[in-house]
């Protein structure tokens, strides 16, 4: 399969033509505070709670200055709501500090900020700053990646998202790594699903060798 990126990329391209990060958000830093909501958590639940949020809590000194109780109140139903709340309190803090109030566009910057790994910045990057300098592996890449053989399997079930960044970023050109990421997120949110995937609506089934068409 790996001899097939191409056409991979090509159906997918024509499938999925305005793939893109589906959270809402208003500058880098608010994207930033989504990216850190959607772990264990739907882009749909996040993008009814940062409204509010950002309504109250609009930028990085806002988020340094509220309390961890106010800003618990207001993510409390993406899950690890302390967690979350500490981390982003802290990144806030961080980039008002050492960055001069602006979310760093570097990959090394974005990881010295609480919270962040290199997932969460590789998705500020690619959708806030227009930089691919890697690959997003999230639960949708892993899995769906595995299933094509573009990396092998039991790295996919492991879910090790470096290691199949690295493998990825192998094969995939360095001009469609942003792309190809929210084409594989879109097409497991829309076709190849993780319980019951379609795959006689699958566009990659005469060439996905996981197709049960």
């Amino acid at each position: 399969m790996k001899n097939n990126i191409s056409e991979i990329i090509k159906i997918l391209e024509k499938t999925y033509p305005d793939a893109k990060v589906e959270l809402n958000f208003g500058d880098t830093f608010q994207l930033l505070v989504s990216v850190i909501l959607s772990a264990q958590c739907t882009d749909v639940r996040v993008n009814k709670v940062t409204p509010p949020l950002f309504e109250r809590l609009p930028d990085a000194r806002a988020f340094a200055d509220a309390t961890l109780d106010e800003i618990e109140k207001y993510i409390y139903s993406t899950g690890f709501y302390r967690a979350k709340a500490r981390n982003i309190k802290g990144a806030a803090e961080k980039i008002l500090k050492d960055f001069g109030g602006k979310v760093p566009n570097t990959m090394d910057g974005l990881l010295t900020l609480p919270g962040v790994a290199r997932k969460t910045a590789n998705v500020v990057l690619s959708s806030g700053f227009g930089k691919d300098v890697g690959i997003v592996v999230d639960t949708h890449v892993a899995r769906i990646t595995g299933k094509l053989g573009l990396v092998p399997k039991k790295m996919a079930l492991q879910k090790n998202a470096v290691k199949i960044e690295q493998e990825l970023m192998k094969i995939v050109p360095k001009s469609k790594w942003g792309e190809f990421s929210h084409m594989i997120v879109w097409h497991g949110r829309r076709i190849c699903f993780a319980r019951k995937p379609n795959c006689k609506g699958c566009p990659l089934n005469k060439i996905c060798p996981s197709s049960e068409v």
